[in-house]
């Protein structure tokens, strides 16, 4: 009985994995297409992950080429703006030169003072004692020479001091700017505590935003009373950050850094460049001297050059060759930086 029931059990477990086998061999191949389709689709799903990659990859490039691009175009734009600040900067009317040497002064009433100088110096010419055709001279040298030299004399100190203070309130308005303060409360302070010239061209950024201007545009309006190319710097440097975003106090503290290089190189240059100047002024007063000497020694000799017409017209050609000479060494001993 017992091997009866062996049997019979080993019969069912044949009959069993013999119809487990029908049924795998039947549906082998929809196994398989199953498990294709399994691997089909993670690939799918992979490749989405890595077109999704490739696309936040392809977005932040085609990003950074905007900004890129948008920052060309903004120094492009702020570069044609300066240049053509620079040429109004270098050949300013004479109102807009008179803003720039701190001169609080009319245009009439410049005008007045060079007519004034003119007769002044006309009239002290003619009681010297010198030749009736350089009253003329004296007179337009006076009323239009020696006005526009104090003025550029005027100028040119103004801008010295603009530089040298420049950097320091850089400095000041790059603290305030890490320690949290906004820009414009720093541009206050200087406006309220730096030396002049600094003080006086920041407080009209400040009220030229009290006008309605932005920070941007009122620093970029600097150069037209500040004749030089670092103001120009300062308002770029701000345009940008606006325009572009950044780290504001570490362009503003490489600003400060650059000014004071370029402040450092004019210094070697002018030190290199001394003994050129030295001996420039050696050669230029070297025939004054030696005719000084000679009027001591023998004035007989060399007092023909100032008592006749012969004289005269030798004194005037040596002058206008050395003033040439003089002019050709002094450009060849200025260098822009």
């Amino acid at each position: 009985m017992f091997g009866l029931d062996t049997t019979v059990i080993a019969i069912i477990l044949l009959a069993g994995l013999s119809a487990g086998a029908v049924a795998y061999a039947f549906m082998f191949n929809t196994i398989a297409n199953e498990r294709k389709a399994g691997r089909r689709l993670d690939e799918v799903k992979k490749a989405e992950t890595d077109a999704n990659v490739v696309k936040a990859s392809r977005d932040r490039l085609a990003e950074a080429a905007k900004r890129r691009k948008s920052v060309q175009d903004s120094l492009k734009e702020l570069d044609e703006r300066q240049k053509a600040k620079d040429t109004r900067m270098r050949k300013p009317p004479l109102k807009g030169q008179i803003k720039q040497a701190g001169l609080s002064m009319s245009v009439q009433t410049f005008y007045i003072y060079s007519a004034i100088a003119g007769l002044f110096l006309a009239i002290a010419t003619f009681f010297a004692g010198a030749p009736i055709w350089a009253v003329p001279g004296a007179l337009i040298a006076g009323a239009i020479g020696l006005p526009r030299w104090v003025l550029a004399y005027f100028r040119s100190r103004r801008v010295k001091a603009f530089l040298d203070e420049l950097p320091n309130a850089l400095d000041i308005i790059v603290r305030s700017v890490k320690s949290g303060l906004p820009i414009n409360d720093g541009v206050r302070l200087i406006a309220n505590e730096a030396q002049e010239p600094v003080r006086g061209e920041f407080r009209r950024i400040v009220e030229a935003q009290q006008l309605g201007l932005s920070l941007p545009e009122a620093t970029l309006r600097m150069p037209e009373t500040m004749p030089c190319p670092e103001a120009g710097f300062f308002g770029i440097v701000i345009q940008i950050q606006s325009q572009a975003g950044g780290n504001l106090s570490e362009a503003l503290g490489n600003l400060s850094r650059v000014l004071r290089d370029r402040k450092r190189m004019k210094a070697k240059i002018g030190a290199l460049s001394m003994e050129a100047k030295a001996s420039a002024a050696i050669i230029g007063a070297l025939p004054f001297i030696v005719a000084f000497l000679v009027y001591l020694t023998s004035p007989n000799y060399i007092m023909p050059l100032f008592v006749t017409s012969t004289g005269h017209m030798v004194l005037g050609i040596s002058l206008l060759w050395m003033s040439v000479g003089i002019f050709v060494m002094k450009k060849m001993m200025n260098f822009d930086i």
